[in-house]
């Protein structure tokens, strides 16, 4: 007996594999499917289509070549992915990229981790025929975050598309034509002269060291081997769900006692953990928050945690400033809150204390940087160091992550609640936040608060929950795009929200610019949340104002009335400045 809907599926073959197709969008996912992974350049799931490198060409059954990525397969098509011609046809364009591009790759930023490298070694590609007659373009080092080199860029276009579509910001794009076409920033500028956010979400594209993290681990060196200095240093939350797959280890871990101890053996004084602060941010927000409710705003209420959103506002939507909540993101929390702690009489050991922030995030360089945080000749945090930027170091020293006893922070900052841990991943501050809101602080209230639709990986979350009585509209945003979708919405007054929660990074800290380069790897914002929920489900405190380190901070550190300085900022208007 015939079954009906076996009649209606379709098929494709794939180098004489019968596959089915299920709804893909283009023959690439197609042979994905089948464990055969063609090479790539400008292809990313999350981007549009662009077939620009030709890397992934197939082969049909008449001859004809066509790029895998921006074919849409049809039913009875079949396609070969490894023929003499089509060999031929990659190690051409493999070469001819090579002959284009910088091959310093010793000293390159980007060294072992290279797609073009990698690609070139796996096509057998090890000697260039053709003489390299583009000219050496300057470095731009102008940003505080991001180093790009026009010598390195293969024209693939992945940080023209991510700047555009992911964060609808357009900073950079192709120029001029021929064999002089560039990608740059309009009129020659450099990134300093533009409205770049500093996200980093190129460099996290990028298959070269075109654009890369602006490093600081020499200052980091430098400061350990001073005996002059006392070096604190802290670790944000969603680093600790990253480092772990520099080394071999599985992603879906937390590294964060083995990390601690790592940190230890480097040489800091001090290692002290972000999620502390996260606390602190919790509990000072949320009073913001109940305060705009009783005294009737401005709503909606923007978090502040995150540098790019702040940027991005100052730049496109400064009307909003007053919106946007007035606490410090929990690194400079921290590290206002330390400077503090080590001006005390017993500190006084005529030591420099520095302080190094550790974070998944390219743009904390550039927050760290701003003249908002310069206090009494000095900025709050000193130093900011990637994900990435650490594991470098850790591997310059020597230190086998996976082979770490794990190792405890330092007090007195260094206990946390799982809500600070949430500050990792999109929607973890407004879930938190709901949390040391809520009436009722039971499991039930917890389970409740989880299901509330403020987690997963959507651009756009919304919720609406109960505090005091009071029906609360919530939205959570991640990507730049989606935020200022959002915004117009907002504006346009077809939306109301009470509170907003915005991340520039899609999928949040996990996903920032300076983490790990996962771009073509499967469910890695996935992997790396489940993991933070994981530690926050196994965490014995949950509430921020539960923590006991929280409430020692505003009794024994800070005086009467500091507060408010340690732990806020206000972001002038530009017209104020």
């Amino acid at each position: 007996m015939i079954n009906r809907n076996e009649t209606n599926e379709q098929y494709m073959w794939i180098d004489g594999m019968k596959v089915k197709l299920e709804g893909e969008n283009n023959i690439l996912k197609v042979i994905r499917k089948t464990g055969i992974e063609l090479p790539t350049f400008c292809y990313h799931s999350s981007l549009s289509l662009y077939g620009a490198c030709r890397m992934c060409v197939v082969e049909d059954d008449k001859g004809s070549v066509m790029a895998a990525c921006s074919t849409v397969p049809k039913h009875g098509m079949s396609i070969k992915t490894n023929t003499k011609k089509l060999l031929k046809h990659r190690r051409m364009i493999m070469e001819l990229i090579l002959a284009n591009h910088c091959r310093d790759c010793t000293t390159c930023d980007k060294n072992e981790k290279c797609d073009l490298r990698a690609l070139a070694s796996r096509l057998g590609v090890y000697n260039v025929r053709f003489e390299n007659s583009r000219p050496v373009k300057p470095i731009d080092n102008s940003s505080p975050a991001i180093v790009r080199d026009p010598s390195k860029c293969i024209l693939c276009g992945d940080c023209v598309r991510v700047c555009d579509e992911v964060q609808g910001m357009g900073v950079i794009d192709f120029a001029h034509r021929g064999s002089d076409i560039e990608v740059t920033p309009a009129f020659g500028k450099s990134l300093a002269e533009t409205d770049c956010v500093s996200c980093g979400q190129c460099v996290a594209v990028c298959p070269t060291a075109a654009l890369h993290i602006k490093g600081q681990t020499q200052e980091v060196w430098d400061a350990l081997h001073d005996p002059n200095k006392r070096v604190v240093c802290q670790m944000a939350p969603a680093v600790r769900v990253a480092l772990c797959e520099e080394f071999g280890m599985e992603a879906s871990g937390l590294s964060t006692g083995k990390t601690f101890a790592a940190l230890n053996r480097l040489g800091f004084d001090y290692v002290y953990d972000t999620c502390l602060s996260a606390d602190l941010t919790v509990v000072e927000e949320s009073n913001e928050f109940l305060e705009r409710l009783q005294n009737g705003g401005p709503f909606p209420m923007f978090t502040s945690c995150c540098p790019g959103w702040i940027k991005f506002v100052e730049e496109r939507h400064p009307e909003l400033l007053d919106n946007i909540s007035t606490c410090k993101s929990p690194m400079q929390m921290l590290s206002a809150v330390s400077r503090k702690y080590f001006q005390r009489p017993e500190w006084q050991d005529g030591k420099e204390t520095v302080m190094v922030a550790i974070m998944p995030c390219t743009a904390k360089k550039a927050e760290a940087a701003r003249k908002e945080f310069y206090h009494d000749g000095k900025y709050d945090t000193d130093i900011v160091i990637t994900t990435s930027e650490l594991a470098y170091m850790l591997k310059e020293a020597g230190i086998d992550l996976a082979n770490m006893l794990p190792e405890s922070p330092d007090m007195p900052f260094g206990l946390a609640s799982g809500s600070g841990l949430l500050f990792g991943v999109t929607g973890g501050v407004t879930e938190a936040v709901i949390r040391r809101c809520a009436d009722q602080k039971t499991s039930e209230t917890l389970q409740a608060i989880t299901y509330c639709g403020v987690r997963g990986m959507d651009g756009l979350k919304e919720a609406i929950v109960d505090i005091g009585g009071k029906e609360i509209r919530i939205a959570v945003v991640s990507g730049l795009a989606n935020t200022e979708a959002l915004i117009r919405e907002i504006q346009a007054g077809n939306i109301y929200y009470d509170f907003i929660e915005v991340m520039t990074c899609p999928s949040g800290c996990i996903n920032g610019g300076g983490q790990p380069l996962v771009q073509k790897r499967k469910n890695i914002p996935e992997t790396r949340s489940s993991a933070i929920y994981a530690a926050d489900g196994m965490a014995q405190l949950k509430y921020s104002d539960e923590n006991p380190q929280v409430k020692s901070i505003y009794h024994d550190i800070m005086g009467i009335g500091e507060a408010h300085k340690l732990l806020h900022v206000h972001y002038a208007h530009p017209d104020h400045k």
